[in-house]
């Protein structure tokens, strides 16, 4: 090559916008005579209109509750954008929470879309849904936008089509800045944003604030963050319709991995044998998993969350299977259970297995309405304590552990024993402490029960015999008027049941 032909080569290369170049591969055709065509000869699309989903009269009462907390307010609630994978590879859409929960959509229903509370003039508020519509055939999306485009990612819906199924007023994603920005900053009129969910919303917003001189919001839209969390404290009875139909899908997950157990012990990765065929039925079942699945085998089930999964799975070792699905409302279960991997436990794990059965029983016993959430772990905490104590494993007595100034206990379970549960499989996490943590238990709410017991293979503070052993037991608890219901009962949670329930699907 001469030295002007290199030259001229360069040029072109730094005059190529580094946006641009991931298109260097594509040899999409882009005549006139191409666009004509392809745009051309299509049978009308099928405009049955969708019913109205079963949600929609739960998340308008949603809304309203939501609306009753910010009058005056204009309030901005993003699903999200796509987010990249890697390079031109995105993860699949997963809306956010308060948007799915305020809206019904769920599965990967609406990259960018926006839910936006307009006050009315007297009180309450008009909730519009913008987003990206179905764009006709003549368009060049139809075919040449691979995040969006019918050819590439199948027909998506229209205005008509969601404002159906939603039971909310639509609008086109185009028409967002304007909308949010009318009237900002006159007669009071504030706007909050439940922010760092979209940038390009983020961006938006900042700058209608910034013409209407609008400061200080950041404590506005923490509250807007706040509320939303809150709003998911107590479960209506779709959401609990939706919890149990999780559950239910979870336990069966759990009875294909014991079937599967011959298979994952065959393999030199059979912690990932247990993981594929948890997820696998997640996916066929429900939408996918509710979080990463934790299938922890022998000492690696002393890593609370170990999601690595690469590991062997032994018999005479147990396995602790920590995993959910999560079905197309969102709503996930969390499910744990520890099982001997040949079907039978040994003399110590039945031992710890009991330790932390009855803990878990001792929280049941306090789940109710009435009591405080602080009161689970309480209650789960003093039967680990006494145990441990029993078995000469603390430096004092089980009460001086229990005390503030003691929690030598907790060497061996450093987590919590309960968290809500519902559309975030750690549900309401932005609500305030009093709200949650020092919150009086009420029927409707949902949350886990889940105390442990893990010793490391190289404490050198416990006995030989013990090193290496994790267990977790945790079930799905909804309160009910007069007590609880263990939503994931019939997962068997006994050791003799256990060991019965595995030799009956082997």
């Amino acid at each position: 090559m001469s030295d002007e032909q290199a030259t001229t080569t360069d040029a072109t290369s730094e005059a190529q916008a580094l946006a641009a170049r991931n298109d260097n591969r594509s040899q999409r055709p882009d005549s006139s005579a191409f666009r004509e065509f392809i745009t051309s000869g299509w049978a009308p699309r099928d405009t049955q209109t969708p019913e109205q989903g079963e949600f929609a009269p739960y998340t308008a009462v949603r809304r309203s509750a939501l609306s009753a907390r910010f009058p005056g307010t204009r309030l901005v609630i993003p699903a999200g954008a796509f987010k990249v994978r890697s390079n031109d590879t995105d993860y699949r859409f997963r809306p956010h929470s308060a948007f799915a929960h305020l809206t019904g959509l769920g599965t990967d229903q609406e990259p960018d879309a926006v839910l936006v509370l307009h006050p009315l003039p007297v009180e309450g508020h008009e909730a519009v849904l913008y987003f990206r519509p179905l764009a006709p055939r003549d368009s060049t999306e139809f075919y040449s936008d691979s995040r969006y485009g019918e050819f590439w990612v199948g027909a998506r819906p229209s205005l008509e089509d969601v404002a159906a199924l939603t039971g909310i007023q639509t609008a086109h994603l185009d028409e967002l800045a304007d909308a949010l920005a009318k009237d900002v900053g006159a007669d009071g009129l504030r706007i909050a944003l439940l922010d760092d969910v979209d940038a390009a919303v983020d961006a938006i917003v900042a700058e209608v604030r910034a013409q209407a001189d609008l400061v200080d919001s950041a404590q506005l839209d923490a509250t807007l963050a706040e509320a939303v969390s809150e709003l998911r404290l107590i479960k209506d009875a779709y959401e609990i319709e939706q919890m149990r139909a999780a559950v239910d899908a979870s336990i069966a997950g759990f009875e294909h991995v014991v079937r599967a157990l011959g298979r994952a012990v065959a393999h030199a990765r059979g912690e990932r044998v247990v993981e594929t065929v948890f997820e696998a039925h997640a996916r066929l079942e429900g939408n996918t998993v509710g979080y990463d699945t934790i299938a922890a085998a022998g000492e690696h089930a002393t890593t609370l969350h170990w999601i690595r999964n690469d590991g062997e799975v032994r018999p005479g070792e147990m396995l602790l299977l920590d995993a959910g699905v999560e079905v197309e409302s969102l709503y996930t279960a969390d499910v744990t259970r520890t099982l001997p991997v040949d079907g039978t436990f040994t003399e110590v794990q039945r031992k710890v297995y009991q330790a932390v059965l009855d803990a878990a029983d001792a929280a049941f016993a306090v789940a109710v309405p009435g009591k405080n959430f602080r009161d689970v772990h309480a209650a789960a905490m003093e039967v680990i304590a006494d145990r441990l104590a029993s078995w000469g494993l603390l430096p004092g007595t089980a009460e001086e552990s229990l005390a503030p100034e003691g929690q030598q206990h907790r060497r061996w379970m450093v987590h919590g024993t309960s968290h809500h549960l519902g559309i975030d499989v750690h549900d309401c996490a932005q609500a305030r402490r009093e709200m949650y943590l020092d919150a009086t238990i009420e029927p409707g709410m949902v949350f886990t029960i889940e105390p442990g017991l893990y010793f490391k293979a190289d404490d050198l503070t416990i006995p030989a015999e013990l090193r290496g052993i994790g267990v977790r037991i945790e079930d799905d608890v909804l309160i009910t008027a007069d007590g609880n219901e263990n939503l994931s009962a019939a997962l068997p949670r006994r050791p003799d049941e256990v060991e019965a329930w595995m030799a009956s699907l082997r």
